[in-house]
């Protein structure tokens, strides 16, 4: 793709700079029509190479088995064999364009239009930068890097050389979020007052992830609000609309899953352990008897390097890799909870909480209160209470993401969202990106000012921190 012209801010830029370049008042209906208008017209695919084929890349890939006029994967690079040669398999990559190192593509000519990276957290950086510098557009997978410093890198060298970023931000294309902001920008509601967000993990979903799993320890990857809840921060700032935040402040803590609380008589491994049965964490009900009611997508998925899941390889991952590991025995330190509260220009206040122990896995649940109603969405269905009248009103948004290949993620939304970035790359059009480099630094810096206000128990004035 050539002659690509794009109207991103620069470093620097106020919020309401980043709003006015993407402008977030167009309705779902509005944006769908011109998905399909820019679908119509484009001549050839989009070139992608995927850089980290786990769960995420593999993923955001399957649009090309959706839409393959209008995007094809044509290189992966994966340090796992087994990961890499199944989506080659998948998407008949050419033996050529198979890497074990992202630093292989780097090495050639460019021969791709974009790139998506859904390598491990640390390691999104600097295939980033170097990869943007060889005039690849670039999808990355939340977080954008694991300090503030790297995400400017990231976002300075995108700007710099030319390059289309999208950062996966999934729920900014969720239907239903997106209807919310709609509804704001409406005035249904009158001048936002205070938004109250809640993520609940999920009890398992938490072990399986953070306790157990890849982002269980933050010198190996990140910390949880970063690593779990940068979406939420995100949609918090985007609901604020241009309103600066002045002041954060946030209280965390690891409050289980400690050595401490393992349970008398409780083995290292939850198969050879006396006390399972009793153990709403064990590894052999959130794994094992998945597999054996034929359940082998997430997380059972996961936790098989090397082979697809069955009875035999999911036992043997149990037996001898993390995921079989007692919760009270591993070696993570990320908070199980941990709040936030922000001050907004004009008066705007939000509380966040993220939970790990919930029966609701990710079903995140807002309301916001205004000068003139109430809007409260359970993440399905939007309800606003307007004061003046006296009457409620239910709102729904219909996606048009289909559920096969594992696009119905998120509510659709991951469907979205690479449809989005192809739209864009396709067109030349930055504009179908609703989670741009810059406004995702905003988003980004205040979740590590909330990070510091939890470690340095501070309320930290993060107003022009933010420049």
């Amino acid at each position: 793709m050539s002659g690509i012209t794009m109207s991103y801010p620069t470093i620097g830029s106020s919020p309401e700079e980043c709003a006015q370049m993407h402008p977030p008042n167009l309705g779902f209906t509005e944006d769908h029509r011109r998905l399909r208008a820019q679908k119509d017209r484009m001549a050839s695919p989009v070139d992608v190479i995927v850089v980290g084929a786990g769960n995420r890349g593999e993923t955001y890939s399957h649009f090309a088995s959706l839409q393959p006029q209008r995007m094809r994967v044509i290189g992966v690079a994966d340090p796992r064999k087994f990961a890499r040669e199944k989506l080659q398999k998948q998407h008949r990559i050419a033996d050529v364009n198979v890497f074990a190192d992202w630093r292989g593509i780097v090495q050639r000519e460019k021969f791709a239009d974009a790139v998506f990276i859904c390598t491990p957290d640390r390691q999104h950086k600097n295939p980033a930068v170097a990869l943007a510098k060889k005039g690849y557009h670039i999808l990355l997978e939340k977080p954008m890097a694991v300090t503030a410093e790297d995400c400017t890198e990231i976002v300075r060298t995108c700007i710099q050389n030319g390059v289309m970023l999208t950062v996966c931000h999934v729920l900014r294309y969720d239907p239903v979020i997106h209807k919310i902001k709609v509804l704001m920008d409406s005035g249904a509601i009158g001048d936002p007052v205070h938004i109250q967000h809640l993520e609940p993990v999920g009890f398992f979903h938490f072990a399986h992830s953070f306790v157990r799993g890849n982002w269980r320890n933050e010198a190996e990857s990140s910390f949880a609000l970063l690593a779990k809840s940068c979406h939420d921060i995100d949609l918090i700032h985007h609901w604020a609309g241009g309103r600066r935040c002045l002041k954060v402040s946030s209280f965390g803590s690891l409050s289980h899953f400690r050595k401490e609380k393992r349970p008398p008589g409780a083995a290292d491994r939850c198969l050879d352990c006396p006390v399972e049965e009793s153990c709403p964490y064990s590894a052999r009900k959130i794994y094992l008897d998945r597999v054996k009611q034929g359940c082998v997508g997430w997380p059972v998925s996961v936790i098989c390097s090397s082979s697809l899941p069955d009875i035999e390889s999911v036992t043997e991952a149990l037996k001898s890799g993390p995921y079989g590991r007692c919760v009270y025995q591993c070696d993570n330190d990320v908070c199980t909870n941990q709040v936030v509260n922000m001050e907004f220009e004009g008066g705007l206040t939000a509380a966040f909480s993220m939970v790990a122990f919930t029966e609701e896995i990710c079903k995140r649940r807002t309301t916001i209160y205004g000068s003139k109603g109430e809007l409260s969405c359970d993440g399905h269905e939007i309800r606003v209470f307007d004061f003046l009248t006296g009457r409620a009103t239910k709102h729904t948004a219909e996606t048009c993401a289909p559920g096969a290949f594992g696009m119905g993620g998120h509510g659709g939304a991951d469907y979205q969202l690479v449809e989005a970035f192809i739209s864009a790359v396709a067109s030349g059009d930055a504009s179908f990106i609703r989670s741009g480099p810059e406004e995702t630094l905003l988003s980004h810096k205040l979740v590590f000012e909330a990070e510091r206000s939890r470690l340095e128990s501070k309320v930290v004035f993060c107003g022009t921190d933010q420049d």
